[in-house]
């Protein structure tokens, strides 16, 4: 009997790996309907043209502080730089990362799965590779089964629904062309209290803890921080805020509740109303209450990327001293990327999926 061929999908946001691809990155990001409510067509395509092209130069900046390819090209084998041999000075390091965590995966898989043929492929929703080439090569694969499996631990639609939603769109593509997929396929819509994820996580915390003298650690707060979402997004039943606040407990749960904890939102954009509080204010808040040892948790980020290493590891201090606040020490917590315990959540999502799929 041959072995069942497996494709697992890993779903991520993507990141430009030059200053040119960052004007066609927040042109894709701003044109997704998900994201800006427009209801797509010209309105939207012509906000997204506009705001790709007044930002791309100051956002690209910022991706030159965090080059996640500073000796070559690390990403997927899709990337026009490692086509090509460039060494990018302006690339985000989410490509690098996520080819990390995919070779990782396909990994593990393999070994725990050896009654199939295990792929994983890496599909990003705004910059290369997208889905409806990843669909293509599972085609041309033969693949009988997929898991589609975001890098978003917390349900939104404006993340997890948008990939799935981009999926479907990509389906509907491929059968205009006369293809259609033929595997059964299996989604991973969420698994923010999954025990390994939760266990990834708090042994990220214990690391960065590591770096504070016992007397430090005593005053330490926890800051839990995750991408806001505009307020008429949980209005509207988003499940994502309500899932980040169970992540969090959880993890002080597993934590014994020894620690001060706080979380927060970041990266608010537009007049609209967000989550709160915002991380920004509430540090500053901290600060101004006298607490002075801080430790920034990345809840909601599995793969380091702008949000984390800028926003928060270089913004911050900047905007904090800038203020003519003071804080004695502050760290951001590392992205779990290839943690093993966030690698063995992955697995297990996967093995649950397909746990009634006989093996060759």
């Amino acid at each position: 009997m041959a072995q069942p061929k497996l494709g697992v999908v890993l779903m991520n946001l993507g990141g430009p790996t030059s200053e040119p691809a960052t004007k066609t990155f927040l042109y894709n990001l701003f044109r997704d309907e998900d994201i800006i409510k427009l209801g797509g067509g010209a309105a939207q395509t012509a906000l997204a043209k506009l705001i790709s092209s007044l930002r791309y130069k100051k956002i690209a900046a910022k991706y030159r502080d965090i080059n996640g390819c500073p000796k070559g090209c690390t990403g997927n084998a899709t990337c026009a730089n490692r086509r090509n041999k460039v060494v990018s000075d302006c690339c985000s390091p989410i490509n690098g990362l996520t080819e990390l965590q995919r070779r990782t995966l396909e990994k593990a898989l393999k070994a725990e799965l050896p009654g199939f043929d295990v792929k994983v492929y890496t599909a990003m929703r705004y910059w290369i590779p997208f889905a409806p080439d990843v669909m293509r090569q599972m085609v041309e694969d033969g693949v009988d089964h997929a898991v589609l499996l975001p890098l978003y631990p917390h349900f939104s639609w404006t993340t997890t629904g948008s990939s799935f939603r981009d999926w479907e769109q990509s389906r509907r593509l491929l059968a205009t062309e006369g293809t259609t997929p033929a595997w059964q396929e299996y989604t991973v819509k969420s698994y923010h209290l999954q025990p390994d994820y939760l266990t990834a996580l708090n042994h990220r915390i214990d690391e960065a803890l590591a770096a504070f003298s016992p007397e430090e650690r005593a005053k330490v707060h926890l800051v839990f921080t995750a991408h806001g979402t505009p307020l008429a997004e949980v209005a509207s039943g988003d499940p994502y805020t309500a899932q980040i606040v169970e992540t969090v407990e959880a993890i002080m749960d597993l934590r014994g509740r020894t620690e001060n904890h706080w979380v927060s939102y970041q990266s608010r954009v537009g007049p609209a109303k967000w989550t709160q509080p915002n991380t920004v204010d509430l540090v500053f808040r901290l600060l101004d209450y006298g607490v002075k040892h801080l430790l920034l948790v990345p809840v909601a980020f599995v793969t380091d990327h702008i949000e984390t290493l800028h926003e928060l590891g270089m913004e911050l201090p900047e905007e904090i001293e800038e203020s003519g606040r003071h804080v004695e020490k502050m760290a951001v917590t590392k992205g779990l990327n290839d943690q093993p315990d966030f690698i063995r959540a992955l697995v297990s999502e996967v093995k649950t999926r397909i746990a009634h799929v006989p093996a060759g």
